[in-house]
């Protein structure tokens, strides 16, 4: 941290506990934490724990990045809502926990994911995946409070031997594709099919970069051939009309986050829309305490993939970690619906829910949908969460 950094941090923290000791009410330091860039577990540091437990009150949290004019996919502005700040407070320690047990690299651990209470129940768990013994759970974390549960279960360390199950799954079934209609107007929509060299996949809708002010075509990186180097491969777009356009070329591929972006050629350009009827307009994406309060609230997310067309789904777990498939972990995923949602094909396709500004045309992105589970005692689509793709690759919707 520079010089710099560090006298603004002191500032804000001096800042702080002068209006403490003003006696501002607990809502207001609450709100004033936030604006500051902390979380109410930095309470601690600043020796105001009591202070927090004395009233009742309301933590504002960010919930979206959203645009409020479509026509300029870089235009994104804070959308926020006020939670109560006890369900916030126990959210939050599920998250540390969940981040401890993701960063202990403990033989066994398996994944883990953060499912918030509803607001009345101003609770939260963690539900954890293991091998083996699991008293090393409670050894790591240490005594948890009343408002934080732990759910684990045990596998069988012979279900997750190969990769070509999380590449290929199980499911043969016939299914027709859904190809795209109408490319004359020169742009492409998310949740139709899209073809590689070696498999068919869905497209997703554009991604864009802001440092670049480029905007890419994306789908799941594990459609291409595991042994190629993905980095130049094309990705062409099939339609009704036994027509194939090039849709450009792969410029970044990020194995870990399991998706491609895709540069575009000159015939067709990536477009902030799924089709959907009538079409979908995407204007922006959820972030980590967007998603929580979308499952606290009990909404449920969709999504349309090439194979199995438009699903909808409850929202199982955020946060999540995955280390079913790799010798490392995948941060920052969701887990919603159930296994039926997914099938060869539909890898690449967005999660979403209707933005609450306009709920009849426009839609929120929640993350990509990057696998199913095949293992017995779950039942889950799972994938990447846009804001997880955001801080990490720096890519947006």
């Amino acid at each position: 941290m520079s010089d710099k950094d560090t006298e603004t941090v002191v500032h804000r923290l001096s800042t702080i506990r002068e209006r403490l000791d003003a006696r501002m009410d607990r809502r207001e330091f609450v709100r004033t934490l936030a604006s500051a860039g902390y979380a109410v577990g930095m309470a601690q540091l600043l020796g105001v724990d009591d202070f927090l437990e004395t009233d009742d009150g309301d933590v504002p949290v960010v919930t979206a990045l959203a645009r409020d004019r479509t026509d300029d996919p870089f235009s994104l502005e804070k959308r926020t809502r006020t939670v109560p700040a006890e369900w916030y407070a126990a959210v939050e320690k599920a998250f540390e926990v969940n981040e401890l047990l993701a960063s202990s690299r403990v033989m066994g651990y398996l994944g883990s994911a953060v499912v918030p209470g509803d607001y009345r129940s101003e609770t939260a768990s963690v539900t954890i995946g293991v091998t083996g013994d699991s008293g090393f759970i409670r050894d790591l974390i240490g005594t948890v409070s009343d408002s934080l549960g732990l759910e684990i279960e045990r596998f069988e360390d012979e279900k997750f031997e190969t990769l070509e199950e999380f590449r290929d799954g199980a499911d043969r079934s016939i299914r027709q594709p859904r190809l795209a209609r109408d490319v004359a107007s020169g742009i492409a929509p998310g949740g139709v099919t899209c073809e590689t060299d070696s498999t068919m996949a869905t497209l997703g809708p554009a991604m864009y970069d802001p440092e670049s002010g480029s905007s890419f075509f994306v789908t799941a990186e594990h459609a291409f051939d595991d042994e190629a180097t993905v980095v130049g491969e094309s990705l062409t777009l099939p339609t009704e009309t036994d027509e194939s356009f090039d849709l450009g070329t792969v410029r970044f591929d990020h194995p870990i986050a399991d998706i491609v972006a895709v540069e575009p050629s000159e015939r067709l350009e990536p477009i902030n829309r799924i089709d959907t009827s009538p079409p979908s307009t995407i204007t922006g994406q959820y972030t980590r305490w967007g998603l929580a309060d979308l499952l606290a609230r009990g909404e449920p997310l969709e999504k349309v993939g090439a194979m199995t067309g438009h699903t909808t789904g409850e929202i199982q777990g955020i946060d999540a970690v995955t280390c079913f498939t790799d010798n490392f972990c995948r941060h920052g995923q969701i887990r919603w619906g159930s296994e039926m949602d997914l099938t060869d094909g539909d890898s690449g396709s967005v999660s979403y829910h209707p933005d609450p500004e306009d709920p009849e045309e426009s839609v929120l992105i929640a993350g990509f949908n990057n696998a199913r589970t095949w293992w017995p005692g779950q039942s889950y689509v799972w994938g990447v969460s846009a804001y997880q793709v955001n801080e990490s690759l720096g890519y947006h919707f």
